[in-house]
């Protein structure tokens, strides 16, 4: 996803996005808003990374907990926050809420990438160094589709 998006250009400003265990790498378009933590309202029969339905922008969004479609366990922090991204892919989803832990920190990146050789989880392409951060590159197109199988509806 980054190195198509930098192969235009010679640098690509990108967002480092703290979850609680690790950083997600994302070129900023892919972000539409940064808002406060709000709860989502639960559904019933949803799945463990399914957080609740939040409004934003008169649309009702899926809240995601990104750890938790990759295997692991929702975490909701002291500093949680939540990120508006961008759907990417082919998919009825336009948007989607995903549950970070802090504030995006915002970086330059190249296409001289420092590709870093860690256990990746599923939903993550790669692994990166930026800096003293080893960040993940998330298959966003993919959690579009778990999203999209999910709930079908969504729009």
């Amino acid at each position: 996803m980054l190195d198509r998006a930098i192969g235009r250009r010679d640098s690509l400003t990108a967002l480092l996005l703290p979850l609680a265990e690790r950083t997600l790498l994302l070129p900023n378009v892919a972000v539409a808003e940064l808002i406060d933590y709000l709860p989502g309202e639960p559904v019933l029969g949803a799945p463990r990374w399914h957080l609740g339905m939040i409004e934003w922008r008169n649309l009702q969004l899926p809240l995601i907990s990104f750890e938790a479609a990759s295997g692991g366990e929702a975490v909701i922090g002291e500093r949680a926050r939540i990120v508006v991204l961008n759907a990417l892919g082919a998919s009825a989803v336009r948007f989607m809420a995903v549950l970070i832990q802090g504030v995006p920190r915002s970086c330059k990146v190249d296409s001289q990438l420092s590709y870093v050789d860690v256990p990746l989880k599923p939903l993550e392409l790669a692994a990166v160094q930026i800096g003293d951060t080893v960040a993940r590159v998330p298959d966003l197109v993919a959690l579009e589709e778990v999203v999209g199988e999910w709930r079908g509806d969504l729009r």
